[in-house]
């Protein structure tokens, strides 16, 4: 049938060419006989020639425009389309990643995270599945591994911490394309640093799993209950595996996972709760040799081979779209992190600033404190710093939007009390109402700035209390006591001693503690 349908297929096609190529010589013939009407015989062929010519380069750049266009149309996405699948997701994951990473300023952080980029790269072409198995000390992880494999892998023994390292074994399942990778890692939940770091590793390993086989044997503790919880929280698919099957009866197995099953409801299906026997202890024969019972991981072999078959691809793009999204989150932490010192920085600058040029030309009255206090070029810096475009008139309505909160929240009379009280205990009379403006407008400042951090870190947004919420929190942190001590210290190196100096012997310097009896200090006056 296929034959002859192919047969009939061929003769249509060259009947086809065939009238194609008639009308062809027809159109030919016919053209030849209406020029030889206006050209001499010996011209007639050049002009026909070059027409054929001329047609024939026409048709082939339109016909190749068209064909390229054809051709890219399927593939072609929009910009900011969706990701039609994980992969795509995790391939634009990467590219965020990437623009993040030529933000950050610090050398470390910056190479520290190209080289995770880059292994989450190679994961996204790699072919084996990975499976890690995972578990406290001495429940039987190796022997389990050594099982599946079916040959002596690792040191399998009794004290806990055997496994040192993660180690990594090649297996292939019958029917799977892909090679399974069986990482062995040390146990969890360990006494002493080294435990602890080697948890840590395997925590890691943990992470980049596709496919998780955390291995009890008896019931959960809380702490075990505790790390399953938050694998399974994750996103990881996980398979839960009874082990040593074989030192209990056929009751208490079943009433164990029954326990497990209910314990991880909604986190794990039942069937990925299962029991096996990875080495069996051997049974006694008097007279004889002891009988060495061979593994029993039948079931668990059956199950891996369900879920891989059925889910493996999915499990490896969830894998990586997992670790491209934890990238990325990190790669916002420290461009956070940088925004933020960045900030800082502008405040801190900017508050001096301010301070230094009311000190030195002291404002008739305190109503223009708060104007001062909104530097519309610190909201501009700012702005650049968490990379936000603003035009100088929106700053500018923000500064003055947010200095009429400063003073209807009663924040700069406020500043003058609370800053006054501290200031006069250092400062003589004389000095206190010059540098007190001073200082006050470079703490508004500090306020305004630590304002203006929230409502960019929050994507130019004020938040469900809007400004005045924000404000008052600002206000609430920097009046208290260590933060405003360390204010004042910084104040007096900044404004006070500055001006003593400018002064030069004008301003009369700060009190001192008198000595001892009653005596003046030397050099002043009784």
């Amino acid at each position: 049938m296929k034959r002859q349908t192919r047969l009939l297929i061929g003769l249509t096609v060259a009947f086809v060419a065939l009238v194609v190529v008639g009308v062809a010589v027809q159109i030919i013939r016919s053209l030849l006989w209406d020029l030889s009407y206006f050209l001499p015989p010996w011209l007639l062929t050049p002009v026909l020639l070059l027409g054929l010519v001329l047609v024939a380069s026409v048709a082939v750049q339109v016909g190749w425009a068209m064909w390229k266009r054809l051709k890219s149309c399927p593939t072609q996405r929009q910009p900011n389309a969706a990701p039609q699948n994980r992969r795509d997701a995790a391939t634009t994951s990467l590219g965020h990643v990437d623009r993040l990473i030529e933000r950050i300023q610090d050398d470390i952080s910056r190479r520290s995270l190209q080289n995770e980029r880059d292994r989450v790269a190679e994961e996204l072409k790699r072919g084996d599945l990975v499976v890690v198995v995972f578990g406290t000390g001495s429940s039987g992880k190796t022997s389990l591994i050594r099982a599946l494999l079916n040959e002596m892998v690792g040191d399998v023994g009794a004290p806990m911490g055997v496994t040192k390292t993660s180690r990594a074994y090649r297996l292939r399942l019958k029917g799977l394309e892909r090679g399974l990778q069986l990482v062995d890692t040390p146990g969890i939940l360990e006494a002493g640093d080294e435990g602890l770091s080697r948890e840590e590793t395997a925590r890691r390993r943990a992470v980049r799993a596709d496919l998780l086989i955390v291995v009890v044997d008896g019931d959960l503790r809380a702490s075990e209950y505790a790390v399953v919880t938050s694998l399974a929280g994750l996103g990881k698919r996980l398979l839960l595996v009874l082990n040593k099957r074989d030192l209990r009866g056929v009751d208490e197995e079943k009433r164990l996972l029954q326990v497990l099953r209910s314990r991880c409801q909604g986190q794990l299906n039942a069937a990925d709760v299962l029991a096996c026997s990875a080495s069996p202890q051997s049974i006694p024969q008097p007279g004889r040799r002891p009988l060495q019972p061979l593994p029993d991981v039948s079931d668990l072999l059956q199950r891996l081979a369900v879920v891989l078959h059925a889910e493996g691809e999915e499990l490896i793009a969830d894998n990586i779209l997992l670790q491209c999204r934890s990238l990325d989150s990190r790669g916002r932490d420290l461009l956070n992190d940088q925004r933020s010192r960045e900030a800082k920085r502008c405040i801190d600058c900017y508050s001096w600033m301010a301070a230094g040029i009311v000190a030195a030309n002291p404002l008739p009255g305190v109503d223009l404190l708060s104007t001062a206090a909104v530097n519309v070029q610190m909201i501009l810096e700012m702005a650049k710093i968490y990379g936000v475009e603003m035009s100088r008139d929106r700053a500018k309505d923000l500064a003055l939007s947010l200095g009429q909160t400063l003073g209807k929240l009663g924040i700069v009379k406020g500043a003058m009390s609370l800053l006054g009280t501290s200031l006069s205990l250092s400062l003589p009379t004389l000095v206190l109402g010059q540098v007190l403006q001073g200082v006050v407008t470079a703490w508004l400042t500090r306020i305004a700035g630590s304002s203006f951090m929230r409502y960019f870190e929050q994507d130019q947004d004020w938040g469900d209390g809007g400004m005045q919420t924000v404000v008052q929190q600002a206000f609430e942190l920097n009046r208290r006591e260590l933060s405003l001590q360390r204010f004042l210290a910084s104040a007096m190196r900044q404004v006070v001693e500055p001006l003593q100096t400018s002064a030069a012997g004008r301003l009369p310097p700060r009190p001192e503690p008198q000595q001892e009896g009653g005596a003046s200090a030397p050099g002043h006056p009784e």
